[in-house]
Order: C-alpha cells, then structure tokens, then sequence
C-alpha cells in the first residue's frame, strides 16, 4: 500500500477505560492504514476491542475512556489532539458514522428527511428549504423508494433496511473521505444486508472514500473488504489483503475464527435424530392463519401476516423455518407456543391442540413446550441472579422442591457448559454467549419436549455462535429435545436442521430435507435468499477494485404501516 493512498493511519494506537478499581487497558499497540477508495475491515470476537478502535477514530469513546497514547492521523492530521470544538468540525464533514442499530441512531420523534436535513445545515452546506429538498435528493441518490413521502415519515414507519440507507444518507450527506462502519448489516436479513452493502461498495467507487468496516462476519469480510485487521485481546495479531489473511492464515485465532464460520456450501455437523419409524408427529401445525386489522376506523383492512402454514416435526427433529423479517416466522411461533391467538388453524402437541386452549390448558402446555429468544439480555430479569432465573420456571410448575432445586440448577449450568459460580451471578454481569446459555438453562427447567428457538444465535459473534449451536445439537442428543428453529440465516439453520421450510409473505413457498434445500432450490426466493449469504455468491475479494452498480432492487415498502 502506498503511502500516497493512506487516508488514515493508526500507529501505536493504546486506549484504555477507568473502573471504580482500575483501568483496563482495551486497545494495545495498534497499527492500521486506510486507503482512500478500498475498504478495510477490522473483525473479532466481543471484548477484542474492534469497536473501542472505531470509537476512537471517530471521537465517541465513552466518559471514560480515553486514548492513552498513540496518534490517529486523518490526511496528516493527529485527531488525539483535537478538542470538541475540532471534533465538530471532523465529524461528519470529513468522517461519517454508519453505527450498528439505526432504532438507537435515529431521533424517533422526527422525520428521517428533517434528519437528513440537519447534516447539511449543521455543516453549512445548506439551509432551510434548500436543505430539506437536497436531503429528498440524497434519499433518492441511496435508493429509497418514493424520497419525497419517506422524507416525511417516522423511523418507525421505515423496515430495517430503509432506517439504515437513511443512516448511511445521514453519514455521506457532506461527502466525507472517511466513512467508519461499525456493524451496518448485523442486525439485517441477508438481502436486505447484500443490498446495504451494495450501497457501501457504491459510496466507495462514487466518491472515493475509504471505509473502516468493523464487522464480526467473516463472510461479509471475504465479499467486500480488501484488506482486514484481525484483532484479539485489544491487539491486531493478523492483518493484510484479505484473500491472503482468509485463504491462508498465520495466527492460530484467524484459523479459528475461520473455523467457526457457518456457511451455506458445507454441513460441519449434523443432529442426531431419536425417532424411530413410524412415530407420529410431536410438533403438528395445520392450516395456520393470523389476520391483523390496520388503518384508522375509516380504512379498516385486514393484512394477513401468516397465510396456510402447515408442517409437522416429529421427536428429536429440527425444522428451521427462515426467511426475511416480515415473512411471518416469528408470528408463527408465537402462536405455536401460544403467546398468540391464531385466526384459524391448529396446533397440536403431541395429542394436545393448543389453538382455542384456555388459559389454564395452556399453562400446563407450556411445560410441554418452551421458547428461547433472539434477545436473552431483554427475556432474562435483571434483577435476578441466575440460581433465581432457573428456580422460577421449577417454582411456577412445581418441578422438584427447595431441598431439589440447587442441585438442579447446578445440573444445568454444567448442562450449558457454564462454570461453577455463574449460579450467583446476574445477566448484566455476563457476556452475550453466556446469558444465551442461561436463557437455554431456564427454558430446559421444566422438562420441555419441544424447544422454539428464535433467532438465538443472531446477535453473537461466529465462535460463541458456534458454542451455541453445537451445545443445542448436543442437548438434542442428550434429551431427544424436538426444535423448531428460527432463523433469516440459511447457513446457520444448515448446522442444525433436519428439514427447511421457506417463508415469503405469510406462506411456506418452499420445504425439503435440508441438503436437498441448498443443492437443489426449487424456487427463484430461497436462490436468492442463498446467494445472498455472505461468502456464497458475492464479489470475490481477489480482485481488489471490484464495484458494483447502485443497487436496482429496493426494500419492501411497509405499506400497511406507512399508508
């Protein structure tokens, strides 16, 4: 690389945070270039210290934390010593932020064309009614579908990829040099998330900016990036093009990172299914329908959100159900395990129908049947320690007695793989793998014969995804536990799954044994939905000044909501 193409330069970078007793040092001796028109990622597990970096090139480390010592040089110039005045002056302007949640990013009380707007004004580059007609111009520029009408909307009206094209509108409205991008897709459906990183790649070939992308996805890496940072206990112990660190790594962590990728071309591991021939379904769901009226008293209508769902999962099974957010596999759970009411249609567990049931029926199903959530920072009471997250559940269906009950929380915290000691802790206290791993205990408390797990390795980084995906295979094992597993992931769902069904639009469109799902699709939406997994299909990183045209295919408009 060189030294006239270096946009930013990181060198002896050392940041660290203040605790009520020490500091912690979080960054150590990092070495880091950005060229100008390249993307360079920096990828690692939770606590490796990827973000603290991104933080501290962009001025936003928490109070307290503070770069050490170290210089961050934007075209030469060392931005550890500007004040918060200067700080104004650099963001936006010169460096754009594109951060991981737009729900959090964006000011839900205003409309995202106003927000748009107040970039241009705040920087001088337009005012008033100026402003606002350029802020629809940019919106349009980044492939919002109707500018004009969504400039007046609500984040809330928005899907999740619109909020985010709107931050990335927000981030490049000032055309800075520098875009830090920290985690933009993570929380997106793979094509929604391929088309947002379309537009990254366009911004790139556009104006020539350089992007620090900050990712836990090695998939999305070996698509986009030509150069990646592999970083480990605040340090950089890998780097270089990035066909080189992913096609032959040196350091033994990249190896592992590698290792723990899911993908969607090979089965690392598979389920060992119990049942024996023959054995009726314990899992049966037939003709499942679920309406919702919307609009105002005037325009009432109804949308139907899940639309004929049939399938059947027999005993220590799985059937992972995908598609994209709003394909109805959430509401379909949901009314599996009876947080919901269908319209029509019916549940049976086992010999039990959980449709229509009263509430005390239901209660004692839901011994029968429990759910694992996405979230397990929001489903888990913080105030509790986890030996009281574990007891509950027994308490509240009189499993075992006082005298039982340790000894069974200590049963399953060794179940999940959770050390001696994590009984006295709380959720806030542990890591995002770890909670995951508690919210899996409580659900197994009770004895359950089928598990829901929605979308329960989403959030994790790829190595406690892995943890986490091989100890429900296992317990599977162990219990003859039947799941219905939750996913917009194709390739985390192959690591698990005995049968695939494909959601679009309410219905299943398409269902098969798994390999026969990835080898032979029979439909153009689960062909795409494959090729949209990152590592699957997309540019390959060996041609470093790959582009790719603005993207043509838009978001799904939510007109239900918007109109």
């Amino acid at each position: 690389m060189s030294t006239a193409s270096v946009l930013l330069r990181i060198r002896d970078l050392q940041v660290g945070y203040r605790t009520a007793r020490e500091r912690v040092r979080a960054v150590t001796d990092v070495d880091l270039d950005v060229p100008a028109g390249r993307i360079t990622a920096v990828v690692g597990e939770s606590g490796s210290g990827k973000s603290t970096l991104a933080q501290s090139v962009i001025g936003l480390l928490p109070g307290s934390g503070r770069v050490e010592s170290g210089r961050i040089l934007l075209d030469g110039e060392d931005l550890t010593t500007l004040d918060d005045r200067g700080w104004r002056s650099v963001r936006g302007r010169r460096i754009g932020l594109v951060p991981q949640d737009p729900t959090i990013a964006l000011d839900p009380v205003t409309p995202v064309g106003r927000q748009v707007a107040a970039v241009l004004q705040v920087h001088g580059l337009a005012r008033g009614r100026e402003a606002r007609e350029r802020a629809v111009e940019l919106l349009d520029a980044i492939g919002l579908p109707e500018p004009a009408r969504r400039a007046r909307q609500y984040p809330h009206q928005l899907s999740g990829g619109m909020r985010q094209r709107v931050l990335i509108t927000m981030a490049t409205a000032a055309r800075p040099g520098l875009l830090v991008a920290d985690e933009p897709t993570s929380a997106l459906d793979a094509t929604v998330a391929r088309r947002i990183l379309d537009l990254l790649d366009h911004v790139v070939a556009d104006t020539g900016a350089g992007i620090l992308l900050v990712t836990h996805d090695l998939g999305v890496v070996a698509d986009r990036a030509t150069h990646v940072a592999v970083m480990n206990g605040g340090r950089i112990v890998e780097q270089g093009p990035t066909a080189r660190v992913l096609g032959d790594p040196e350091h033994a962590y990249t190896r592992r990172l590698i290792a723990d990728v899911p993908t969607a071309t090979r089965r690392r591991r598979s389920p060992e299914p119990r049942t024996e021939a023959g054995e009726p379904a314990r899992l049966r769901v037939r003709d499942l329908t679920r309406t919702f009226p919307v609009g105002g008293t005037l325009r009432r209508r109804h949308r139907t959100v899940v639309d004929g769902v049939a399938f059947d999962i027999a005993a220590g099974h799985t059937l992972g159900l995908v598609g994209e957010s709003g394909s109805g596999k959430t509401t379909t759970a949901r009314i599996v395990v009876g947080l919901e009411r269908a319209t029509s249609g019916s549940v049976h567990l086992g010999d039990r129908e959980i449709t229509g049931a009263d509430r005390t029926t239901l209660r004692g199903l839901h011994r029968r049947i429990q759910m694992i959530y996405q979230n397990p920072y929001s489903s888990l009471n913080p105030r509790f320690t986890v030996s009281e997250l574990l007891t509950e559940p027994m308490r509240n269906f009189g499993v075992g007695d006082r005298d039982s009950r340790p000894r069974a929380v200590r049963d399953l915290l060794d179940a999940v793989a959770l050390p001696a000691g994590t009984d006295r802790r709380r959720a806030g206290e542990l890591s995002g793998g770890q909670r995951q791993r508690v919210a899996i205990a409580r659900s197994l408390s009770v004895e359950p014969e089928v598990l829901v797990c929605d979308e329960p390795v989403s959030a994790l980084d790829v190595s406690v995804q892995t943890q986490i995906l091989e100890l429900l295979v296992d317990l599977q094992r162990q219990r003859g536990l039947t799941y219905l597993f939750i996913s917009h992931d194709l390739a985390v769902v192959r690591q698990v799954s005995d049968r695939i069904a494909v959601m679009r639009d309410g219905r299943i469109v398409e269902a098969d044994d798994t390999e026969q799902i990835f080898l032979a699709p029979r439909t153009d939406y689960t062909t795409e939905l494959l090729a949209a997994v990152p590592g699957h299909g997309a540019p390959t990183v060996t041609d470093p000044d790959h582009r790719v045209a603005p993207p043509t295919d838009t978001d799904k408009e939510l007109s239900w909501i918007s109109d």
